[in-house]
């Protein structure tokens, strides 16, 4: 159970990348947006899935944390995952929205804006995920607003 667990919170192993390994879980968090996408078209099936992903990463991340000794690892990428998902909620399948997803759920995951850094301090998995699921969401936000502004 230990292994998988690992597996599964450093993204099949994308967290070890020496480099980005946020990035890494985030392009981890691409593939299984196609998977999803795909198979639960309708946004409610899709936003049932998130809920239950979401729920899984906090135990999980919590788990991960406690098995490597240490807060928040850099090589725990569940919540890259799971905030690109959210960041991508209701969005059409296109090129175009999965590189503008992408793009701002990265700066957002890394700049923390309005104090989401401090999400981070929640126990375990809440604070491991939680402030991927703020930007997740704020990206979304911004993208649907965009969409909505420019007509795409």
């Amino acid at each position: 159970m230990r292994k998988l667990t690992i597996l599964l919170g450093t993204g099949f192993g994308a967290g070890y990348s020496p480099l980005a390994p946020g990035t890494m879980g985030t392009l981890v968090g691409v593939i299984f947006y196609l998977i999803l996408k795909r198979a639960l078209s309708h946004p409610l099936s899709y936003g049932m899935a998130l809920v239950i992903l979401n729920l899984a990463g906090v135990w999980i991340s919590g788990k991960c944390e406690r098995y490597l000794g240490q807060k928040d690892s850099r090589v725990i990428v569940i919540d890259e995952i799971s905030g690109f998902l959210i960041a991508m909620f209701g969005l059409p399948l296109s090129f175009r929205f999965i590189l503008l997803g992408f793009l701002v759920f990265r700066i957002f995951d890394i700049l923390k804006p309005f104090k989401m850094e401090k999400i981070q301090k929640l126990p375990g998995g809440w604070g491991i995920m939680g402030d991927d699921i703020a930007a997740g969401a704020l990206a979304g936000i911004l993208i649907h607003i965009s969409c909505s502004m420019f007509g795409w």
